[in-house]
């Protein structure tokens, strides 16, 4: 079991995973719809707009919503972002029971009491068709996964499939003229869009479910007979099918019986050949799909089921009972596996496969026995592996506790259906303990039994602890493992050379050095040395899943929502938090390979820039990695010292980080400089356009000129609407015809004119009276210069660790001005040969005057003897100026003193508005009262419009306001309603007073 969620008693009617979150919808029978993340065990939202209780919910595939159906008889549709309700469909007369969404059309399925099914196309709202047939109560529909089916159960003891192909062509096909006759027919004389298929009779009692195979022809149903039947389809038609009828296009495979009370609910399970079913006799069976035989019963002590639910991708159950439900899994997700240098060994839908890391190639070895079927999780739960041997110790639960010892050939490689014979044993446990001895655990004696590769014993020796588990703690060493402690066990010498006090220990994770190890509990892990000595304990409120060992000697482990760090003396942290659970098995660099819940063993790019730098300063190495630093840097964000680090490392990968995190801050001059020192001429030129930086941008298109890219001096043409050389462009690259046409359309006709000669009989023909437009890029709002951000103070510590000198730190100011190696004048750039290019962006013209004459100085305004200086605070020979100090706004002014509520509201103080009204009239719900707050708050203010990229100017509305008033004297909000306007909503106020309407 995963999960258990209580809901106050309260009886859990529908069921339906999220397939992209964490999230599970439960509607309960008081009417409301509960969303919880069942992973953390939370109540999320709550939904509670049906008047009764709720019996189906289900989310949409890929949008953010979903449907329920209730008693009241309707059908509402939801967005759960939003938290409200969009519409409502009204159609059914009586209690709906189930929803769905299909997976493919804008269309929902819903079955009622009214003994009807109706299809409905939720963007218009609309009911698109009507399945009448079952003579009672419709227990359930749903949709078929693939084709254009729905099956249906009924209290009439009949499972009804109808084929709705005829609807999917009548909403997806174009209309022509008969198929709207015959749309039109439909409308006036009842619709064919869906007929009976399949009418499954064979229940002695009423259906109270039935639901499709995701892949196979087979339906499987549940009724109050307490029998679980599996039905087959095959062909088409319509056909009445009968009990033992195997020559009609559908019958009764088989019967499942053990459930005790009427069966609620039934489904196949997804990725395994079994059926699980629920029943008012407190019980949850799963039954073998191929050998039709019970497989394994849960039970609840006080609580009927009713409704169970499959995730739509991952290995999740969910059943709901009279107090609430539970999320379980059948079978565990990790895969019994061995990491052995650069690969992995691991079992998988009963093969014995490799995968290499290096080069993320999976291979499959061997078929592995499948252990018995008399219970579920019976599969392969360790794996243990010789590289010296070949060989690998496969361990289930099968007969209490067994192991398969498998010698895989090297000519296996790449062929899997090479059956290879194993030997077989009697253990709790197995694991290798040398190059071809492995110690087998004897759990009822509690000795443990050291066997060569033949199975034979060479030698038995009693342990030193009760022991229930034993793992490999390097060669001829076990640690064992026991309710509150482990040790380790030397069986050469029988002693023990540890002992650890701790909790009942799940996992044990050796680094590849064998000098420690991560002792994994459900919520702890023990870090220790190869003598068992602690070092430190971590606590996790949430599960821990798995970890490994990094080449840094930090142990990386992942719980239920992230991927954490441990360094060796206990400090811990986030790195990366997981949409899914997944299990890691071995650490490269920055890349984390781990299982997910699909069974997949993928690669997880993971920043270890914080738990470096902690671990460097912990071993007092203070001297940072160049490439630390400037991880460090650029994750602070601070580009200065990114860029100081960029210098030094001078790498593509590093400028090309920089130059993301530089646009994202606004810096132009630092985005510039990236580009250039990455060569990447693209993004350069789009980043001149956009900074409106033309001059750079026509050296651009040199240049590509120069380096016969076509495609880009053409772009580069576009970006600077110059036509003459884009027709250029295309008569270099032999598109005459287009060359012709640019050049006809624009007016250059003394170019047009040659082209034509060129043409000859072949000149397009240009249509008369079409007047052409150059493109030409608008002009931005900023041109060059960096993004303006919010300037800030240093703290007395920044930069006092700092070991550049402090010129450096202005050296981005001239990036874009810097070499790219060898000096090259853009006018050298037509005698250069393609390829021979040192590139470098440098003015045409040398500025050889001082940089004080490039500013303004006060005498250049050329002000009046006596005009004001505006108040500066001189530095020096610059002057800063100093704004104004803002008045108080005139909405501020108005409730200074006001005591009247509608003054403050139309100021926008509606909280002190609210407080007024409380006060001075009792008022305690204020929702009526909204709207007329927001009319009084817009009535009373005028919008202006600057410019096109500036916010609107809100400027407050006076009640007689002239001219002559003093500046300081500001009259009250202007009206929002007249007297006569208040007189019509007071007489209206009475009217419904004395009518009894309060709403």
């Amino acid at each position: 079991m995963l999960t258990k969620f209580e809901t106050k008693s309260n009886r859990v009617k529908g069921l339906s995973f999220h397939s992209k979150r964490p999230w599970i919808l439960a509607s309960l029978h008081s009417g409301v719809i509960q969303l919880w993340d069942y992973r953390m065990g939370t109540l999320i939202d709550r939904f509670d707009e049906h008047d009764g209780p709720v019996r189906g919910v289900h989310f949409h595939k890929s949008q953010p919503l979903f449907v329920s159906g209730g008693d009241d008889y309707k059908i509402k549709v939801w967005n759960y972002k939003l938290h409200r309700c969009l519409f409502t469909l009204l159609g059914h007369l009586d209690y709906i029971r189930t929803v769905q969404f299909h997976h493919e059309y804008p269309w929902i399925v819903s079955a009622s009491d009214d003994q009807t099914i109706r299809i409905w196309n939720w963007q218009s709202r609309t009911c698109i068709s009507v399945l009448t047939g079952h003579n009672h109560y419709v227990m359930c529909a749903s949709f078929h996964p693939k084709e254009d089916l729905v099956v249906s159960a009924s209290l009439d003891q009949t499972v009804r499939v109808w084929d709705i192909g005829a609807l999917r062509k009548k909403t997806v096909s174009p209309a022509d003229d008969i198929l709207r006759l015959s749309q039109m027919n439909t409308d006036f004389f009842g619709g064919v869009d869906a007929v009976v298929k399949y009418v499954l009779e064979g229940h002695d009692r009423g259906v109270n479910w039935a639901s499709f195979h995701p892949t196979l022809p087979l339906i499987v149903s549940g009724a109050d007979d307490r029998q679980v039947k599996i039905w087959r389809m095959n062909g088409a038609g319509v056909y009445l099918v009968k009990v033992g009828e195997r020559d009609t296009k559908a019958w009764e495979v088989d019967t499942l019986r053990g459930h005790m009370n009427n069966v609620s609910c039934v489904l196949f399970h997804a990725r395994q050949d079994i059926i699980v079913s629920n029943s008012e006799d407190k019980s949850i069976r799963v039954w073998d799909a191929t050998k039709r035989t019970g497989l394994q019963t849960f039970r609840r002590e006080h609580d009927r089921f009713w409704i169970l639910a499959a995730h739509p991708e991952m290995n999740l159950l969910a059943a709901g009972h009279d107090s609430g439900m539970i999320v379980f899994k059948l079978e565990r997700e990790r895969p019994a596996f061995s990491v052995s240098g650069d690969s992995v060994f691991y079992v998988k839908d009963r093969f014995l496969r490799v995968f290499e890391y290096s080069t993320q190639k999976d291979t499959q070895l061997i078929p592995i026995r499948r252990p018995g079927s008399s219970s579920l999780n019976q599969g392969p739960r360790t794996l243990s592996y010789s590289p010296t041997e070949n060989a690998v110790l496969v361990c289930s639960d099968t007969d209490g506790g067994s192991y398969e010892l498998y010698v895989i050939p090297k000519d296996s490689y790449g062929r899997g259906d090479m059956v290879q014979e194993s030997k077989r044993g009697v253990g709790a446990a197995a694991v290798f303990v040398a190059r071809n001895r492995f110690a087998v655990l004897e759990k009822s004696t509690n000795h443990v039994l050291v066997k060569n590769l033949k199975n034979e014993i060479l030698k038995k020796s009693l342990l030193p602890i009760a022991t229930d588990a034993i793992f490999y703690a390097g060669t001829g060493n076990l640690l064992c493992r026991a309710e509150d402690r482990v040790v380790i066990f030397d069986l050469q010498q029988r002693v023990v050379l540890g002992d650890l006090q701790t909790s009942f220990v799940r996992y044990a994770v050796w680094s590849q050095d064998m000098e420690s190890v991560a002792l994994l509990s459900k919520h702890s892990i023990v870090i220790a040395d190869k003598k068992l000595v602690h070092r430190c304990t971590l606590h996790e409120t949430i599960r821990v899943k798995s970890g490994a060992w990094d080449d840094n000697g930090v142990f990386i482990y992942t719980t239920l929502t992230h991927i954490k760090y441990c360094l060796p003396n206990g400090d811990s942290g986030i790195i990366k938090t997981l949409d899914v659970p997944v299990y890691v098995t071995k650490i490269y660099g920055n890349t984390n390979f781990a299982w997910t819940e699909m069974g997949k063993n993928r690669p997880i790019i993971i920043d270890s820039t914080e738990y470096i730098f902690k671990l460097s300063l912990m071993r007092k190495r203070y001297d940072q990695d160049e490439r630390t630093r400037f991880n460090l840097a650029l994750e602070s964000g601070n580009i200065e010292k990114a860029l100081e680090s960029a210098k030094k490392i001078d790498e593509k990968d590093y400028w090309y980080r920089l130059g993301v995190e530089a646009l994202r801050q606004g810096n132009a001059g630092i985005v510039e400089y990236a580009y250039q020192k990455t060569k990447n001429f693209e993004r350069l030129s789009f980043h001149y356009l956009i900074t409106g930086n033309l001059e750079k941008l026509s050296k651009m298109m040199k240049i590509a000129e120069v380096k016969n890219d076509v495609m880009g001096q053409f772009h580069d043409a576009l970006y600077l609407g110059d036509v003459r050389e884009r027709v250029k462009i295309l008569e270099n690259a032999g598109h005459l015809p287009l060359a012709y046409i640019t050049a006809a359309v624009h007016g250059l006709h003394d170019i047009a004119e040659r082209l034509a000669a060129d043409l000859g009989d072949n000149v397009p023909s240009v249509p008369a009276g079409k007047k052409a437009s150059l493109l030409i890029p608008p002009s931005p709002v900023l041109c060059a210069g960096d993004w303006p951000l919010l300037m800030v103070s240093k703290g007395i510590f920044e930069g006092g660790l700092d070991d550049t000198g402090r010129g450096e730190t202005e050296d981005y100011e001239e990036a874009a001005d810097a070499d790219w190696g060898e000096a090259l004048d853009i006018g050298e750039v037509d005698n250069l040969q393609n390829g021979d290019i040192s590139l470098m962006l440098e003015d045409e013209v040398v500025h050889e005057e001082n940089d004080e004459e490039g500013g303004w100085d006060l005498e250049d305004l050329d002000l009046p003897p006596d005009a004001e200086t505006p108040k500066t605070a001189a530095v020096g020979r610059s002057a800063i100026f100093v704004a104004p100090t803002p008045g108080m706004p005139v909405s501020q002014i108005w409730v200074q003193k006001s005591s009247l509520a509608a003054e403050h509201a139309a100021a926008g103080n509606f909280d002190t508005a609210m407080r007024l009204l409380s006060r001075q009239l009792g008022i305690r719900n204020f929702t009526p009262l909204k709207s007329q707050f927001i009319d009084l708050h817009l009535g009373s203010h005028s919008y202006l419009r600057a410019f096109t990229s500036a916010p609107l100017i809100s400027v407050a509305v006076e009640r007689g306001w002239n001219e002559s008033a003093s500046p300081n004297v500001r009259g009250p909000p202007a009206l929002v309603f007249s007297f006569s306007q208040l007189e019509e909503k007071l007489k209206a106020g009475y009217k419904a007073t004395t009518a009894g309407k309060f709403l």
